[in-house]
């Protein structure tokens, strides 16, 4: 099980986060957009509603979380470049992904939103200088003060585990 809930391993917060890594992780930040779209292309009603795990989310609930978790990181990186330390908002994510409006939503709106939200994301991750990337946010969940460039890391994981949620399930269930 915690193969098919973490398929590329859990998230560890690095201590230290080089200028090399910064740059892989934008990279991987911009790419995800066209990896999720070309991942889920052609997927039938039936295969976007199957969970990626038992108990999981399904393909399209997965398609809808990432511009929202992503939308959430966009805010968060605003914050912590315009007020110090600030202690950001959480959401309930389990919450936001049933709710029920989405069942009715297109996998290429989330989609479209996910290629514009990353879109100005990596322009602001681009124009961060070594200060900027050492700001702060306070995330109350889990009680924890985290650099940009921490956040960067994490978010750069985010998009690539819930991408290799849908890949495994494709390779899996032979798509």
């Amino acid at each position: 099980m915690n193969q098919l809930s973490f398929p590329i391993g859990q998230f560890t917060t690095p201590d230290q986060v080089t200028p090399e890594e910064i740059q892989q992780f934008i990279e991987r930040i911009a790419a995800l957009p066209a990896k999720m779209r070309a991942t889920v292309a052609n997927l039938t009603p039936e295969q976007l509603n199957t969970p990626y795990r038992p108990e999981g989310w399904t393909v399209l609930q997965v398609i809808h979380h990432v511009p929202d978790s992503h939308m959430n990181a966009y805010i968060r990186f605003q914050w912590g470049l315009t007020e110090d330390a600030p202690t950001i908002k959480v959401y309930n994510e389990k919450d936001w992904t049933a709710l029920e409006y989405l069942n009715e939503v297109p996998p290429e709106v989330s989609l479209t939103i996910l290629e514009s939200v990353h879109q100005r994301l990596v322009y602001l991750l681009r124009s961060l200088d070594e200060a900027s990337w050492n700001r702060t946010f306070f995330h109350p969940e889990y009680n924890q003060e985290y650099s940009l460039k921490q956040a960067l890391a994490m978010y750069a994981w985010h998009g690539d585990h819930h991408l290799a949620h849908i890949t495994s399930l494709k390779e899996r269930m032979n798509w």
